[in-house]
């Protein structure tokens, strides 16, 4: 059998020997001029900055990284710490970049321009390179100091929103104009910061952004208020007519009872009338324009409530007939302008004989009286709260007050100076001694069985008052107050001598008979000695402390129905003694038991 062959040119193979040697010559030729070039450029450049590189025009090329970094700290350009110029709201300022946290890290930029590549195509540029380079500083950024210098402009910045309004003081009105509220957005603004460095020269200010608050009242609501009521309304006295004789209110009464309404933001005036009529600067001389009713004065004889004189009826100005004469002058100015008459109301006395039954004062409730030792400023003091209380008359369900119905003790209002308690010792103020008709009071609202809704004791023991059963006044801060709740209107009549004063409840008896039962004086505390000073400065003699409490005990038909206990302390009384200039005399207290209005 034949044998299988391949045929084979020898010639072509040989011819393509001396192709392949020529082409690896001259690659290997290359690689060891490129190889050669990446050596010369490693030894020719190292890790310096290649020639022709710049950082906002600052020549560092050719430089090593340290070199670079004192030529970028030596030659930094301005706009580096150039202050930013900011505007918050209406708030022109400037920012210190470095306070700020901003700043240029020229270590790190030398490095970004040292480009320390090692690949060899890098190399070998760098080493034939001639062109410009521009790099591009790094920045540093502090965000603690970012933050620290936002908050400075935030607090020089920041402010509450204020709402105008418009009030009536001292005769004056008064405007507050309404002002919008800001807030510095401090996180956008630390990051507005950062952006807007470094600042070039002649930039406009950087806005800041703030949130702004409106207020609900535009300034345009209140200056209308302002021209068309308020300084109208107190650009003089209004003056009312009666009877042919004229009552001027001046601006400072007149600003006492005015306020201002806001409803959805339109601002209107209010005159409170009520209030107007009772202030003294109008009551006192208005009383001299009308007459008010004398009311029937009573007393009990046989047993029996009687009218021991009638009244009489009067005339009086109503709160609503001075609201409707003020209210118009208001808006206006000129003295002829604010003048008006006032109208006046036939008012009939509330007691008469006639209406004693109805009313069901038909009986004597209880009776109480109290006596003193004579002093002049108790014959006046005890005698003008008399004078005050005397005849009033409790509606049922109404309170009574012994400070509203005798008012402030002043001389204004007929009082002198007397002896009372103050820190726990006898001194002179004005209105002492009125606690004398206080406990008088307080002793025949017990017995007639009415409910108490406030009162207080003396702080220590009064020898002629009874224990447990007595009570004292302080104006602004102690009163005696009584609820009517037997369902008809009580009559109280009040009078006073020299040395005693009775009060009697005239009305209906929910109760046969009220009565006290006092218990024993326990945790008795003896008193210390001290001196005291001053001319206000009065001697009293010592007395024990002591707890006591008493029982109120009411019954029908002899029959008890129901029980109440009223638990008194009382602090010793330190005996005080006076040490006074050689000319002054220590006052006397007129007596070991002398009466105290407050404690």
């Amino acid at each position: 059998m034949p044998r299988s062959t391949t045929d084979h040119d020898p010639t072509p193979r040989e011819g393509r020997r001396p192709r392949l040697r020529t082409a690896a010559i001259a690659t290997g030729v290359v690689a060891v001029a490129a190889g050669g070039l990446y050596g010369a450029g490693l030894l020719a450049t190292g890790d310096d900055i290649s020639a022709g590189t710049r950082v906002a025009g600052i020549d560092i090329g050719g430089m090593s990284r340290s070199q670079a970094e004192a030529r970028l700290t030596a030659a930094a350009p301005a706009a580096w710490k150039a202050p930013i110029p900011v505007r918050v709201g209406d708030l022109a300022s400037t920012v210190d970049p470095a306070s700020a946290g901003l700043t240029v890290d020229v270590a790190k930029t030398a490095e970004r321009a040292a480009d320390p590549s090692r690949d060899p195509v890098t190399v070998v540029r760098r080493l034939f390179s001639s062109g410009e380079r521009e790099i591009r500083p790094v920045f540093a950024y502090d965000e603690a100091r970012a933050k620290a210098t936002v908050a400075g402009l935030a607090k020089r910045n920041d402010r509450a929103v204020r709402e105008g309004s418009v009030a009536f003081r001292d005769g004056k009105a008064v405007a507050t104009q309404p002002v919008t509220g800001r807030k510095l957005d401090t996180a956008r603004a630390a990051e507005s910061l950062r952006a807007a460095y470094p600042a070039a020269t002649g930039a406009a200010p950087v806005a800041l952004p703030v949130a702004l608050t409106r207020p609900k009242l535009p300034a345009a609501e209140v200056n209308r208020f302002l021209d068309t009521y308020a300084e109208p309304a107190l650009s003089g006295p209004v003056t009312l007519t009666a009877g042919g004789q004229r009552l001027r209110i001046s601006p400072a009464t007149l600003s006492d009872h005015l306020t201002v309404k806001n409803d959805d933001g339109h601002l209107s005036g209010n005159l409170d009338a009520e209030a107007l009529l009772r202030d003294p600067d109008v009551a006192r001389p208005l009383a001299s324009l009308t007459n008010a009713p004398t009311q029937s004065t009573l007393g009990v004889r046989g047993g029996k409530v009687v009218v021991e004189s009638e009244g009489r009826p009067g005339h009086e100005v109503t709160a609503k007939a001075l609201g409707d004469a003020v209210r118009p002058l208001l808006t206006k100015t000129g003295d002829a302008a604010r003048t008006a008459a006032v109208a006046t109301e036939v008012t009939r006395p509330d007691l008469t004989s006639d209406s004693l039954a109805r009313l069901g004062i038909t009986e004597q409730m209880s009776s109480f009286t109290v006596n003193f030792p004579p002093a002049p400023y108790r014959t006046t003091n005890i005698g003008r709260a008399a004078e005050l209380i005397n005849g009033s008359l409790v509606q049922p369900g109404a309170v009574w007050s012994f400070n509203r119905t005798v008012g402030e003790r002043t001389p204004d209002n007929g009082f002198v100076d007397g002896t009372m308690i103050l820190d726990g010792q006898y001194r002179s103020a004005p209105g002492g001694g009125v606690s004398a008709m206080a406990t008088t009071v307080y002793n025949a609202m017990f017995f007639a069985g009415v409910k108490p809704v406030e009162h207080g004791a003396h702080s220590f023991y009064i020898e002629r008052y009874p224990a447990g059963r007595e009570a004292t006044v302080a104006w602004g801060s102690l009163d005696l107050k009584f609820r009517n709740d037997t369902g008809k209107p009580i009559y109280i009549k009040a009078s006073a001598t020299d040395s005693s004063v009775t009060v009697s409840f005239l009305g209906t008896k929910k109760y046969d008979s009220v009565e006290a039962v006092a218990g024993p004086r326990t945790d008795l505390t003896q008193p210390a000695k001290r001196e005291g000073t001053g001319k206000a400065c009065v001697p009293q003699p010592p007395l024990e402390g002591f707890d006591i409490s008493v029982d109120r005990v009411f019954k029908n038909d002899g029959v008890e129905v129901k029980r109440e206990t009223y638990k008194t302390h009382y602090t010793p009384r330190d005996e005080v003694t006076c040490t006074a200039d050689p000319e002054e005399k220590p006052k006397d207290a007129g007596g070991a038991a002398d009466v105290p209005e407050g404690r």
